[in-house]
């Protein structure tokens, strides 16, 4: 007989919970469809899906306040939908459609909301991490306590530009929280074969940079780490790092079979570390939400994601008119 599973335990509010898990449940099913819709062929290009690291991104936002900014990597829907983007401009965009936030021009890797602070989706592995210290430079230039997420992976860690920007966001005290999402495979490569480093956090010691490794399948542990870093910068006292480790469950973007790794460990993450199961858990574990108010949330959000599937449909595609805008000359 297999031993009784005792009940969890939390000290974090119902609605905070519940707020996690829908916002961490959009992302997933926003992904599922985007995934759907690429292989309909409604999605060109490139598209680099977030499912299984949904913690990550719903745990930093909830340490965010009106005016932080975030940028990250091509693996960006997640961080889109986070930051309050709405799911139809969203998919739009990514069928390349005008009412999407790039009129449908940007495509999965590049779209950008100023309302809400998202400025990319970036394809150049590492590039935006001088963009967000330059955003922070700004804030700090400005006098206000905003601070700046700048998300990148395992795979872009190695990049020399990181480092640079390091020693300049040191040198200048900048209010930056760099964002290592360590999902373990920079496209096909394992960290393990890409570094003799045992964190990658730990690099920013060199310049002074103080950070730490996060459970970053855990959205609690995700956001307590997140509150201390973004006390920091409001404080004034600079950069950190926060080495999210987390993992994917699909492969680097839709064109790759993910042969490097066995369908074990991806079924052992998603059994034993899916983020959204751990939340589903304690709520509840802790009496906190029933079993039929989780599944009309479900229900909710598969109405959402459909209905942004049909606003995409349904928009029409750019003018001709528009290859001559948003150019330099």
């Amino acid at each position: 007989m297999a031993p009784k599973k005792e009940p969890a335990k939390t000290n974090v509010s119902k609605d905070d919970l519940l707020h996690y898990y829908r916002e961490m449940l959009l992302i997933r099913r926003f992904e599922e469809k985007a995934g759907q819709l690429y292989g309909m062929g409604l999605i060109g290009g490139f598209c680099h899906l977030y499912i299984g690291q949904e913690a990550v991104v719903v745990g930093l936002e909830a340490c965010a306040k009106p005016g932080d900014k975030r940028l990250t990597s091509y693996r960006d829907h997640g961080h889109m939908l986070a930051c309050g983007m709405d799911a139809n401009g969203v998919m739009a965009e990514l069928t390349g459609r005008s009412g999407g936030y790039s009129k449908g021009k940007g495509g999965s890797m590049h779209m950008f909301s100023k309302e809400r602070h998202f400025y990319g989706g970036h394809g150049i592995v590492g590039a935006q991490v001088p963009l967000g210290a330059g955003l922070a430079f700004a804030d700090k230039y400005l006098g206000n306590d905003n601070v700046t997420f700048a998300y990148f992976g395992d795979g872009a860690a190695n990049q020399g530009q990181v480092y640079e920007t390091y020693n300049m966001a040191e040198l200048w005290n900048l209010p930056v929280v760099f964002v290592i999402e360590n999902n373990q495979y920079a496209m096909g490569t394992s960290v393990k074969r890409s570094t003799k480093s045992t964190t990658l956090f730990g690099r920013g010691l060199a310049y002074g940079i103080q950070g730490e490794a996060v459970d970053g399948m855990d959205v609690l542990a995700v956001k307590a780490a997140g509150e201390k870093a973004v006390a920091a910068c409001r404080a004034g006292e600079g950069p950190c790092i926060l080495e999210m480790m987390t993992y994917r469950y699909r492969g680097h973007s839709m064109s790759d079979p993910a042969k490097y790794r066995t369908r074990e460990e991806v079924e052992k993450m998603k059994t034993e570390k899916d983020a959204i199961e751990h939340v589903r858990d304690l709520l509840l574990g802790a009496g906190l939400a029933s079993d039929e108010e989780l599944k009309a949330i479900d229900k909710d959000i598969k109405e959402i994601v459909n209905a942004s599937a049909e606003f995409a449909k349904d928009s029409p595609e750019p003018d001709l008119s528009e290859l001559w805008t948003d150019i330099y000359a």
